[in-house]
């Protein structure tokens, strides 16, 4: 077995779900690029990834193997960069483990993200916010679950992977009404809820009848919505918004929209940006960002 096998193992068990406790998405991300990265280093050396060593891939492989994502996989600049961040990441560790490839690492170390075009990104106008969230059928049970998401969505600006993560323990409806959440980084945060979320949200939970530990929103089998079931429910709804408000046709609707539509409101209503920010459980850094844009089209705003 060559070195940069146990390397590999150790990155994945020690580093990452030891030291960094990264989460459940960011180690199947890393994984599937070093499986890509493993495969491709097969291909050109003619060595199984169980003998590949740390040499074999260089600084002029890895550049191979992104401009293959790029050329062959048509990943676009934003994926490539993705999987350079676990590529580094990786060998980022393993200058700690083998300084006899210090040279090496450093030239891997040294290759440059892409750059590229930054989309506009979506928010919902008052009325728009209005026909989507009219848009479940509050008949079924299925359209007073969906209901219910998506007025927390729309009022809190939780990510998608936070919503399906609610448990019904984390809605506290009483005095000082708020929901709990861990976003990113591992990181709590408490978001008030209005009053009329607050009525919602208790409808729905007085329907559920669950458990403290149980989701707080299910599929009709009892299991917890992913968020590919949440990003699909949402262009649906959208979708049948966009008949009674055909301006909503003309905009990509996803859940990530419906955080920004939050952002837009709280800005409109005169809140602080670095107050968004917390509010969103966005990095600090990223607050300093808004901050500078300010004054500029509304839409620089959205980079939280």
């Amino acid at each position: 077995m060559s070195a940069l096998a146990p390397t590999v193992q150790a990155w994945f068990t020690e580093h990452l779900l030891t030291q960094r406790q990264a989460s459940p998405r960011t180690v199947v991300a890393y994984r599937d690029t070093l499986r890509m990265l493993l495969a491709f280093a097969q291909a050109r050396t003619g060595k199984a990834p169980s003998q590949l060593d740390v040499a074999d891939v260089d600084a002029a492989l890895i550049a191979a193997f992104l401009t293959h994502l790029e050329q062959e996989r048509h990943n676009s600049a934003r994926t490539r960069n993705a999987r350079l961040a676990a590529i580094r990441s990786l060998y980022r560790y393993a200058a700690l483990r083998h300084p006899e490839h210090a040279q090496l690492i450093q030239r891997v170390l040294a290759i440059p993200g892409k750059r590229h075009d930054r989309s506009d990104v979506s928010f919902l106008q008052p009325e728009e916010v209005d026909a989507l969230l009219a848009a479940p059928d509050r008949s079924t049970w299925t359209g007073r679950r969906d209901h219910a998401l998506l007025v927390l969505a729309v009022q809190t600006g939780l990510r998608v992977s936070e919503l399906t993560g609610l448990g019904s323990h984390d809605i506290q409806l009483g005095s000082g009404p708020h929901v709990r959440c861990t976003g990113k980084g591992r990181k709590d945060r408490a978001t008030p809820l209005t009053a009329h979320t607050v009525a919602v949200l208790r409808e729905w939970m007085k329907e559920r009848a669950a458990s403290s530990a149980d989701p707080l929103f299910v599929t009709s089998r009892g299991g917890p919505l992913s968020t590919d079931a949440v990003q699909w429910l949402v262009a649906k709804y959208a979708g049948t918004a966009a008949k009674e408000c055909p301006s909503i046709a003309a905009k990509t609707v996803s859940p990530h929209a419906l955080r920004h539509t939050c952002a837009m409101n709280l800005l409109h209503s005169g809140v602080d940006v670095a107050v968004i920010a917390l509010w969103l459980g966005c990095a600090a850094r990223r607050s300093c960002r808004i901050a500078r844009l300010a004054g500029r089209d509304e839409r620089s705003y959205l980079w939280i």
